[in-house]
């Protein structure tokens, strides 16, 4: 499991902008599964400690947005405040619901991302991921 651990840290310590953006939603959507988990289970505390994981990522997020880019970064910016706000919500009511709307909202961002990745040299893009959130457990 040490090994594991090693590997991730390298990974995400050598990792390109676009591609620590993918992990950070893979992340999320981990940690999302995990507090439906804990709302179904009525484990509310592991529940708690999973959106706030997520609520750390996009805080994260939020952060890295280069706002010279112009309007999407104005658009992501927006549909990350309301995420944390929805997270909120879930938070305070232990709903579901919420949790699998922002798990949509957070697939369909990370596919796009995904797509950038393929598609694209991630010199162009700034991403200054920089906190060490731990997205691997």
């Amino acid at each position: 499991m040490e090994g594991y651990k090693n590997y991730r840290e390298i990974e995400i310590e050598t990792a390109s902008g676009l591609k620590l953006v993918v992990m950070l939603y893979a992340g999320a959507i981990k940690f999302l599964n995990l507090a439906i988990e804990g709302i179904s289970d009525r484990k509310l505390d592991i529940a708690n400690n999973n959106i706030i994981k997520v609520q750390d990522i996009i805080s994260e997020l939020i952060t890295s947005l280069n706002f010279e880019a112009g309007e999407i970064a104005n658009n992501l910016y927006s549909l990350y405040v309301y995420i944390n706000r929805r997270l909120l919500e879930a938070n305070l009511q232990k709903n579901n619901e919420i949790l699998r709307e922002v798990i949509l909202l957070i697939t369909t961002l990370k596919d796009a991302w995904e797509i950038l990745l393929k598609n694209q040299k991630p010199d162009g893009v700034r991403t200054a991921v920089s906190s060490g959130l731990n997205i691997s457990g």
